[in-house]
């Protein structure tokens, strides 16, 4: 019989790589499918793979998607909330990017038994509740961004005790080279041209600026149960080594694998077993490689957003904070609307806000209350935007 799976965000990054795995072995059968603006892909995906449901979240695109194929099998919905099944799923990829990827992950938790995590602000956002439903309904939780995964496989059978220190790994994107007087110059098209990895278009300006570390620092405090001060990055700009564990018994291991996330999504699928080789041609590793390896220190005057590593844990909602301002200072540089330097400056400015502290204490238990403070966020940041 087929694994049944689900895949939110399906004409993402990841969800076009996850394609690319189950394509390979003829033994999934795709349940839900879920996007928000590609109507070509989204067509293609409902044709080619005949997924019970679809889910699009942009009103016009439902609408134009609903009347193309309301005669055909897959039933395309623009809510979550009509779907059933009395079987549990195998596995649910979330990977819709931003805030807009928590309340689709909880509702569909119920339905899923194994659950791989690439979206991020869940994590940062709602942890807690996602924790409580994995409990709830014993659904198996894998994260599989390759710095995540990376410290899953290295830490595994480990007691936190036992963990001195743990490195997330940085390339340093475009700009590690850069000087900072060159950054008030940069332009989008510098910024989305990340040197290593083929990325969307919010993470590859994330990168750019060291956000995706700060993100993925509090991401791991929160999926590992580590205190903050045994995390930190490090530049490594070959993109190879992932993530970087010292022990207490003087070992440290860390985890090497090559720059494409189908490798860390389809050991996630296969829980291990498999032979990469059927979805991906490895390279052999080269001794000129690892003799060539290089890791160094951040700079905080090329990547000040660093110095947010501290701050993101001062107060419970910081990193909710901190990931809405980012969100939208990062969608209106894609837009052209501000500069790249505004990115960082914009996040300084709401965390020095006089209402910063107000929000920034709550402790939320549900959804709303979590929206409710990054409505704030935004709003804050929105606001003074338009008023420069």
């Amino acid at each position: 019989m087929k694994k049944k799976i689900i895949i939110l965000g399906s004409t993402g990054s990841i969800g076009l790589t996850t394609f690319k795995i189950i394509d390979k072995k003829k033994e999934f059968e795709v349940f839900l499918l879920s996007a928000k603006n590609n109507y070509r892909l989204i067509c293609k995906q409902i044709t080619k793979y005949k997924p019970k449901y679809f889910i699009i979240s942009n009103p016009a695109v439902f609408k134009k998607v609903n009347q193309k194929f309301k005669n055909k099998k897959t039933i395309i919905l623009n809510s979550y909330d009509k779907i059933f099944n009395k079987k549990k799923i195998d596995i649910t990829i979330s990977a819709i990017p931003g805030i807009a990827g928590l309340s689709p992950t909880l509702f569909i938790m119920k339905f899923t038994k194994k659950l791989l995590l690439a979206n991020k602000e869940s994590i940062i956002c709602g942890w807690e509740l996602i924790k409580k439903k994995s409990i709830r309904y014993k659904v198996k939780i894998v994260p599989i961004d390759s710095e995540h995964f990376s410290i899953f496989e290295l830490i595994n059978n480990y007691n936190i005790n036992q963990i001195t220190k743990i490195y997330l790994t940085a390339s340093g994107g475009p700009f590690l080279n850069y000087r900072p007087y060159q950054f008030k110059n940069i332009k989008l098209k510098d910024a989305l041209k990340h040197p290593k990895w083929k990325m969307g278009k919010k993470i590859s300006i994330d990168s750019s600026t060291m956000m995706n570390k700060i993100l993925e620092l509090i991401e791991a405090q929160k999926l590992f149960n580590i205190p903050s001060k045994k995390l930190d990055v490090i530049i490594h700009p070959n993109s190879l080594v992932h993530a970087i564990v010292m022990f207490k018994n003087g070992l440290t291991k860390m985890l090497y694998h090559q720059t494409t996330m189908i490798i860390p999504i389809a050991n996630a699928i296969f829980d291990g077993n498999l032979n990469i080789s059927d979805f991906y041609k490895p390279k052999l590793i080269k001794q000129n490689k690892i003799e060539n390896l290089t890791f160094e220190k951040v700079n905080s005057k090329i990547f000040p957003a660093i110095k947010f590593k501290d701050q993101s844990n001062k107060h419970p909602s910081t990193s909710i904070i901190i990931n809405a301002v980012n969100e939208v200072l990062v969608n209106q540089f894609l837009n052209k609307k501000i500069t790249y330097n505004d990115i960082i400056d914009g996040i300084k400015y709401v965390l020095k806000d006089r209402n910063y502290v107000k929000y920034a204490i709550k402790k939320p238990q549900t959804i709303k209350q979590i929206l409710d403070i990054d409505f704030w966020a935004k709003n804050r940041i929105l606001n003074k935007l338009s008023n420069d």
